[in-house]
């Protein structure tokens, strides 16, 4: 089963369906396989190392997360099927030419974990799939929906393979690149993550900033005397750690800091789509105080906190924080 058929498949259950998102995942399974083959050939061909700007967030920028999000770019403006693209690297939203509009708004990250680039740690591409609600030329307001409201997400992982990892709100299955035939084939159907894990994955660098609530969680997670201590994981790419997590379950935290008072991931394209995939998987996703996808976001690169990962995991780091 290739993605291709899959999302051809799921569109036949729907009447209405007009065949624009199975046209708009193609695009994105394209520019996945396109990124995938320049992360695999990078230290080759001259793409490790930094391009010499900084981007909206004041991060170095790689050269290939220059290549890309221009893969990105240029393979969802052509799909025919967007109106409005909010990338990490680019500071307001990118507006696709009337000709070429159509009803969907993708929120992505086109590479995740770029600083782990140079030393060949799994990094990945993450993206959050919305419907325009509005008529008329789209504005940034379009943009600025809720979690909830993504008809569906996914990331990709370029790690010892390639995979793809897809929901369109109707459980999460994950795809491995096979590169002998060039296709992404069904090899995860239905992912569920356990209820509760054994491992914990925060960096502890900062522990020093956290709030006690964090601290404690954490202190108790290592405490003999609590129960099992958890083993500690931490990649510093949210796609491996979130990838992870869902397969081995236990819980992933990026809390809010004494500097970064509103947490380091990014709601739109980071915490949104992660966050239906952990649901969507049985899990949960909250910023400590709500559900990640019910927060409305006010600004393209707006920030939170995030603690998701398996679902007894979450309720327990959330009854510290209560």
């Amino acid at each position: 089963m290739t993605l291709t058929r899959f999302v051809l498949q799921e569109q036949k259950k729907f009447a209405s369906a007009t065949g624009d998102l199975s046209q708009l995942l193609n695009s994105i399974q394209t520019a996945v396989k396109a990124v995938s083959s320049a992360v695999r050939k990078a230290g080759i061909a001259k793409l490790h190392g930094i391009s010499g700007d900084t981007n909206v967030q004041g991060e170095e920028v790689k050269k290939l997360d220059v290549l890309s999000n221009e893969l990105f770019i240029n393979m969802l403006s052509s799909s025919f099927t967007t109106c409005l693209l909010v990338s990490e690297e680019n500071e307001t939203v990118v507006e696709i030419e009337t000709e070429k509009q159509g009803k969907y708004i993708v929120c992505f990250d086109p590479l995740d974990g770029s600083s782990n680039i140079d030393c060949l740690v799994s990094i990945g591409s993450i993206f959050g799939i919305y419907r325009k609600q509005t008529e008329g030329v789209p504005t940034l307001q379009d943009a600025l929906q809720p979690g909830r409201q993504q008809v569906a997400a996914g990331y990709a992982l370029y790690g010892s393979a390639t995979m793809l990892v897809l929901t369109m709100g109707n459980g999460v299955n994950g795809f491995m690149y096979d590169p002998a035939i060039g296709e992404f084939i069904l090899t995860e159907p239905n992912m569920r993550i356990p209820d509760r894990g054994n491992i914990y994955s925060i960096n502890e660098g900062y522990a020093h900033q956290w709030d006690q609530s964090v601290f404690n969680y954490v202190q108790d997670k290592k405490d003999p005397a609590k129960g099992k201590p958890y083993g500690a994981r931490y990649v510093g790419s949210m796609v491996a750690d979130v990838h992870r997590t869902i397969k081995y379950g236990g819980i992933f935290i990026y809390p809010a800091t004494a500097s970064a008072k509103s947490g380091k991931l990014r709601l739109m394209y980071e915490c949104n789509p992660m966050a239906l995939i952990i649901e969507q998987a049985g899990g949960r996703a909250s910023t400590g105080k709500v559900d990640i996808l019910d927060v409305i976001p006010t600004k393209i690169h707006e920030r939170a906190p995030i603690y998701l990962g398996s679902k007894l995991d979450v309720q327990e780091a959330l009854s510290y924080i209560q």
